[in-house]
């Protein structure tokens, strides 16, 4: 099979092995079902496997004879249970935009997926999003060393409008340099994962407690200088960066702020603005797919869509008013 980016160790698949594996609907909705059902198809409401399969009817392929739904028994879909469900589009297009998803590590805006797969711009970002809704799950706690580090996303404040400054103010956004949105990370060294967040404040209670939430009590935490990661109860090395010190033996971040450039390549050269109301989510993309990076491309597709099942984004949510600006100017 063909490469694709990544690690050279890998087994990827080239587009044109895409499009034979789903040349048509059925071919990509027989491979979807393959990796919602590994086990066969079973009731989402009851969790049955007495269900009837290829009934006769437009959208709802399945129905359990063990519950009803109303008066009748329960009818349902590959989509159903899954980021998929209400979804008009085609399976070979959730099939193709996943591939996309995962091969393209910087990311793909939702105008170049919008061209590929033929559908509206809206469909386009509404799938992204649900994409990315895989990746929200806690992670387990990492055993160690891990290394820490901030990042700060956003235009200048001096650049924004007035109510754009009353906007973060009120949503309590934390203020990086020039104002900028706090993202703070983490990679363990010994599996090689990170996870990140969206922060409100960069104080020692949330930047500790963003440590102690996901590492072992046993591990050593490497960071940089700042004064909130002081008096942590683990083991704690850092690095002096304001004195242009960057490796002290093992003490380092190199790894979480190669992370960083990547989703800021990602940031400039994709997506250009990445809006406060959804950073998160694109953060959660990021670390979602660096964290699976070394499995052949078959198996990051099929474990998106396993990935999928049990979880929901609908379009309202997506766009409801949480408080936080729908626009970013671009650069960091």
């Amino acid at each position: 099979m063909g490469n694709s980016p990544g690690k050279s160790f890998r087994e990827g698949l080239s587009f044109i092995e895409v499009a034979d594996m789903f040349s048509d609907e059925d071919k990509a909705r027989e491979w979807i079902a393959e990796h919602r059902w590994p086990d066969g198809p079973y009731c989402p409401k009851c969790g049955s496997f007495n269900v009837q399969s290829n009934i006769k009817h437009k959208t709802m392929t399945h129905r359990c004879r063990d519950c009803y739904s109303g008066k009748s028994r329960t009818m349902f879909s590959i989509k159903t249970g899954t980021v998929m469900e209400g979804s008009n589009l085609k399976y070979r297009a959730w099939a193709i935009g996943i591939y996309m998803f995962m091969t393209n590590i910087k990311g793909i805006s939702s105008t170049h997926l919008r061209r590929e797969l033929k559908i509206s711009q809206k469909a386009a970002w509404f799938m992204m999003h649900r994409l990315r809704k895989v990746f929200e799950e806690d992670s387990e706690p990492f055993a160690g060393p891990v290394e820490v580090d901030e990042t700060y996303f956003g235009g200048k404040v001096k650049n924004m409008s007035n109510s754009k400054r009353r906007e973060r103010k009120e949503a309590g956004l934390a203020q990086g340099p020039s104002g900028k949105t706090v993202v703070v990370g983490m990679k363990d060294r010994d599996s090689g994962k990170v996870t990140a967040k969206v922060v409100q404040s960069t104080d020692a209670a949330t930047l500790q407690g963003f440590i102690a939430d996901h590492v072992e009590g046993e591990a050593t935490v490497y960071t940089d200088e700042a004064k909130a990661y002081k008096g942590m109860p683990f083991d704690h090395e850092c690095v002096n960066h304001s004195v242009k010190e960057y490796v002290r033996d093992m003490a380092h971040t190199n790894g979480i702020e190669s992370h960083w450039a990547m989703m800021k390549r990602g940031h400039e050269g994709i997506y250009h603005k990445m809006s406060p109301k959804h950073l998160d989510r694109y953060v959660q993309e990021f670390s979602g797919r660096h964290n699976i990076r070394n499995q052949d491309t078959i198996d990051q597709m099929s474990g998106t869509v396993a990935g999928m099942v049990g979880k929901r984004l609908l379009y309202r949510e997506l766009v409801a008013d949480n408080g936080l600006s729908n626009g970013m100017a671009s650069g960091f």
